[in-house]
């Protein structure tokens, strides 16, 4: 592969990566089904989290969590979206008093829409900065292993 071709490659690579982002990936944001409810272990696992970390989030106030009658948590729609896209942004680099800011901005009613768009605007606006970052280093590596794969051809 001549060098050129490897650089596209790479580019194509970074800015396309195999696997992708998918609509499940988002799904939980989206969920619906109002009559299922989970326990923490359940939870965890769904949302590929430790139970200590929904015990953060619990604990500092930025999800709410119903109990049983056995005083086990017993996480509901509402509360596994809300736990969703906290997971989401803190992936994404957002701080915690961010994410506090803009939960007590929820809390405090529909007067608090226009802030809570700014933030998010001013958050996706820093994501997509990390993100094209990230691809120039995506693409960086897959060069590299390109050339190391082509010194390997016989």
């Amino acid at each position: 592969m001549a060098h050129d071709d490897a650089l596209h490659e790479a580019l194509r690579l970074a800015i396309d990566p195999p696997g992708g982002v998918s609509v499940e990936a988002l799904r939980e944001l989206a969920r619906d089904d109002d009559a299922t409810e989970w326990d923490i272990a359940t939870t965890a696992k769904h949302l590929g989290v430790n139970p200590h970390t929904l015990r953060y989030y619990e604990r500092t106030g930025l999800v709410h969590v119903d109990r049983d009658a056995a005083g086990h948590r017993r996480y509901d729609a509402p509360a596994v979206r809300r736990l969703v896209f906290l997971i989401r942004m803190r992936t994404s680099g957002m701080p915690i008093s961010d994410l506090r800011h803009y939960v007590d901005l929820i809390d405090a009613g529909q007067d608090t829409v226009p802030e809570r768009l700014d933030l998010l605007l001013e958050h996706r606006d820093t994501v997509r900065s990390q993100i094209a970052r990230l691809q120039l280093a995506l693409a960086a590596t897959e060069y590299k292993i390109a050339l190391y794969q082509e010194a390997d051809q016989p």
